[in-house]
């Protein structure tokens, strides 16, 4: 490929890691240069904080959740004091919000080390270092290209545990390292400019770090996407100079235990087509419009390393969606890769235009559950802000598991209901259905569009459109594209259990 003055690194991370381990406290006072101790509310500090209960109050440091204080000292490393809270109220998310809290309260320092309590403070020593692990390398990644690029935020970490526990502290850190560095390569592709990563080149991403990690990866250009009659990723891409590309990934374990396919939406910049997005600051963030594209891809690199029993094949469908004179245009009848014609009422509603045709190449595979993964609908961001995603689905069972998934990894998903009299907005008087609803319940009548393409697989559709994009760092979260989805579909495969034949279509209202 040719260098441009816009050929970015896509996926610096990747290639810039900081070194994890597991250790000693004397290795911390040795190599570290900050060391964070967590203390609980009311209680005496652990005695390596080098303060008491009363010190650290007439500093007005309390120990309640969330809390920080630096303690700069004349030799070794600073003493960081974060608040757990009581020691009944200690979760995952709050051991991973606090080991980011601690991460961004001395963003000089490039040597971490943070300790984990004999106790556990209630769960496993493991459990804790993995989330400790995944809050400091997530709230020290970023994606930047200007000056000082190549300088790391973060250039070691270092677990603190006692001799009993480091085996299991190890297992832990390691579990969390393969997770956050899967977040960080979906951060990485969201956030790049759209112009470097093209769906091309979104191609050659995926066959460099998907081959490393153990997937086979099969690229699909024009004319193959031609020959298969995905009609609605051809139909979008008409507009773009940069030709299309669908992505087919596959984790294959020697004898799995349940079949998963994964769809992402993976529009690489969305100007919204002849239906023009407005000129403003939600214009500028479209080139995030392929995070779903992104989380599939990175969560895939993760399943091998974690020892995921489920065989999961990924679908990215990667387009630009641009205004030309070529470009799709409204009254426009595309047909899907499985017959079905759509009658294009709108070239902004392009997202599940593109899934179609992956969600229909799913099913004619033999798959216990398919999951869809996209920044579909403003109504969605409407409804639940940035911090929740929408999910709805045709299997409860299914849904379920997708919630829990997204509970432990502190990706929360809300479902919205599939709510079948909806179906008729989506009516057309000259094709099968139209791409658009009415003005009102635009994220289910999405996902009674992406439905009909499921053939009655038990199904669930994810709807990031509020939880991909952050203004403003928070705890682990970063401020821009976020990455989101990539730990929630980890999480959901190495746990996946086949959903039950009672969710077909119909089971809900």
């Amino acid at each position: 490929m040719n260098t441009t003055q816009d050929d970015f690194d896509p996926i610096p991370s990747v290639r810039r890691r900081a070194r994890v381990g597991v250790g000693s406290l004397k290795q911390a006072e040795n190599e570290a240069d900050a060391f964070a101790v967590p203390v609980a509310a009311d209680a005496e500090p652990p005695t390596e904080l080098g303060a008491d209960l009363a010190g650290l109050a007439s500093a007005g440091f309390s120990g309640q959740r969330g809390q920080t204080l630096v303690q700069p000292r004349a030799e070794g490393p600073v003493r960081v004091a974060v608040g757990i809270g009581g020691r009944g109220e200690t979760d995952l998310a709050l051991v991973r919000d606090l080991a980011a809290e601690f991460a961004r309260a001395i963003p000089w320092h490039h040597r971490l080390a943070i300790e984990v309590p004999s106790d556990g403070l209630g769960m496993s020593v493991a459990d804790f270092a993995q989330a400790v692990t995944e809050g400091v390398l997530l709230a020290r990644w970023r994606y930047f290209v200007g000056r000082g690029a190549d300088q790391p935020l973060l250039d070691s970490l270092l677990v603190v545990a006692s001799d009993k526990d480091l085996a299991e502290a190890e297992a832990g850190v390691e579990r969390g390292r393969i997770v956050a560095e899967a977040c960080g390569l979906g951060r990485d592709l969201s956030n790049c400019p759209a112009t470097t990563l093209t769906a091309v080149r979104m191609a050659e991403v995926a066959l460099e770090v998907g081959t490393a990690a153990g997937l086979q990866v099969e690229v699909f250009d024009k004319d193959q996407l031609a020959e298969l009659g995905c009609g609605g990723l051809l139909g979008v891409n008409r507009g773009s100079v940069e030709p299309p590309r669908m992505i087919r990934l596959r984790y294959q374990p020697d004898e799995p235990t349940g079949r998963i396919a994964l769809v992402g939406k993976g529009i690489m910049y969305d100007s919204g087509g002849i239906s023009l997005k407005p000129s403003d600051e939600s214009h500028a963030q479209m080139k995030n419009d392929m995070t779903g594209a992104a989380a599939v891809l990175a969560s895939m690199t993760a399943l091998r390393a974690l020892g995921c029993t489920a065989a999961v094949t990924g679908y990215l469908m990667c387009t630009d969606n641009m205004p030309s004179g070529s470009a799709l245009k409204l009254g426009d009848v595309l047909r899907m890769r499985n017959g079905t014609t759509v009658e294009v009422l709108n070239t902004d509603a392009e997202g599940r235009l593109v899934m179609a045709d992956a969600l229909a190449l799913a099913t004619e595979e033999p798959v216990d559950a398919i999951v869809d993964i996209a920044t579909l609908t403003g109504a969605c961001l409407r409804t639940f802000g940035v911090e929740i995603a929408g999910v709805m689905g045709n299997n409860p069972a299914l849904v379920e598991q997708l919630r829990r998934a997204g509970e432990v990894v502190d990706e929360p998903v809300w479902e919205l209901p599939l709510h079948r009299p909806y179906r008729s907005q989506l009516d057309s008087p000259i094709a099968d259905l139209t791409n658009m609803g009415g003005a009102n319940a635009g994220s289910i009548t999405a996902g009674l569009f992406l439905e009909e393409f499921v053939d009655g697989h038990p199904w669930a559709h994810l709807d990031i459109a509020g939880t991909a994009q952050l203004p403003a760092p928070r705890t682990w979260r970063n401020k821009g594209a976020t990455g989101a989805g990539t730990k929630l579909l980890i999480e959901f495969a190495l746990r996946f259990a086949r959903p039950s034949e009672a969710g077909a279509p119909g089971a809900r209202s």
